[in-house]
């Protein structure tokens, strides 16, 4: 069996996930071979399945996302770098929990990408997802020496609404990209501005009230404007230039990067394909199995990988939101909650390892049946 969950945010790593169901597998069935293969969709938990898959993890200070030091990690094997911008500038970083919308800022990602550029690496995943800022990357090209100017020739400050006083783009001193691959790791496809842009649509969860949306939504229409007079390409309206706030476009726009799902980068970098191979069933899941779920994220991109070697699929979530139809539909045969066993959602996250180890139980009695017989309990009784 192949065991391969994303996250309970906010409640257990993905690892954790894993190792808990795994635990209940073995009570039941101790004689399956498991391997434990956590994911993650390209936010928060990247680098910690990179980690796992076997990238050496390298630590780097940097500014967070409202300039504090932060320590961020992020994973190489060989020339490849798996960069996590949830663990640079992400909404779980910010001091206090105190939302900063209009100057929340890359900054950090941008550090940790410069230090992995300078350290040898010609192939980068880039994570978005889990942001704190709306400031369309610009932070992150800053700290890689790209110079934002007002009117009088002023280097910009941080963040987002920042923007609106930009004049001009200098590109002259930008860390040297030639020979390096950048490839953008997301599950959105919002453009930049708008209705569906990063103001609108992620903004108000990052703090921002009706007012700081119009103003960070003009900052970014300024900042796209600068930067296609600078490129002679206007990226605004690609899918995923509104990911991260905006950082999708920046690194469309001025790194040169493609875009792919986040799950398929992940499931390509934990060797997934190769661990499917023969495998008799495939346990994934995430904290809320729900019409999101759908639209990319890890459980339904774990369950078509595994159609595609032949194996069913089950999930394992904190809850379902799907009717079993849809969820079956995207390739996954069953969803255990662990809502049918804890309603309580508090003691649900309280207790969710001794759950998943019940699940785990569970999965393995009702999807692989009782353990088979060894040699000695196909003996008959007058072998015996």
């Amino acid at each position: 069996m192949v065991v391969a969950p994303d996250k309970f945010k906010g409640c257990l790593p993905a690892a954790g996930v894993a190792e808990a169901l795994a635990d209940g597998i073995r009570s039941v069935r101790p004689d399956v071979e498991l391997l434990l293969l956590p994911v993650a969709d390209g936010g928060d938990g990247t680098v910690t399945a990179a980690l796992a898959a076997g990238f050496r993890e390298v630590v780097v200070t940097i500014e967070g996302p409202t300039g504090e030091p932060v320590r961020a990690p992020y994973g190489v094997r060989g020339d490849r770098a798996v960069i996590e911008l949830a663990a640079a500038c992400g909404l779980d970083l910010l001091p206090g929990g105190r939302p900063a919308p209009l100057s929340a800022s890359t900054y950090g990602l941008g550090q940790v990408l410069r230090h992995a550029l300078e350290h040898g690496v010609h192939h980068v995943v880039l994570g978005l997802g889990g942001s704190a800022s709306t400031d369309g990357g610009a932070g992150m090209v800053q700290a890689l020496g790209a110079r934002l100017l007002d009117g009088a020739g002023l280097e910009l400050g941080r963040g987002g609404a920042a923007l609106t006083d930009l004049a001009t783009l200098d590109l002259d001193d930008l860390v040297a990209l030639e020979g390096v691959r950048v490839v953008v790791a997301s599950d959105v496809d919002h453009p930049l501005l708008g209705t569906y842009g990063a103001a609108a649509v992620f903004g108000p969860q990052k703090g921002a009230g009706p007012d700081e949306v119009r103003l960070l939504d003009d900052a970014l229409t300024r900042w796209a404007d600068v930067v296609a007079a600078a490129t002679g390409q206007d990226r605004r309206d690609l899918p995923g230039a509104g990911a991260a706030g905006g950082t999708g476009f920046a690194a469309l726009a001025l790194l040169g990067a493609s875009l792919r799902p986040g799950i398929d980068l992940v499931l390509e970098l934990v060797g997934f394909d190769a661990a499917v191979r023969g495998a008799s069933l495939v346990v994934t899941g995430e904290g809320s199995v729900d019409a999101q779920s759908l639209a990319g994220k890890a459980p339904v991109g774990v369950a078509a990988a595994a159609a595609r070697a032949g194996v069913p699929t089950v999930a394992v979530a904190g809850r379902s939101l799907l009717a079993p139809g849809l969820a079956e539909a995207a390739g996954i045969g069953a969803v255990h909650p662990l809502s049918d066993l804890e309603a309580d959602p508090a003691r649900s996250i309280a207790d969710a390892v001794p759950l998943l180890r019940r699940v785990g139980a569970r999965i393995a009695t009702q999807h692989l049946g009782p353990r088979a017989p060894g040699p000695e309990q196909a003996m008959s009784k007058e072998e015996r």
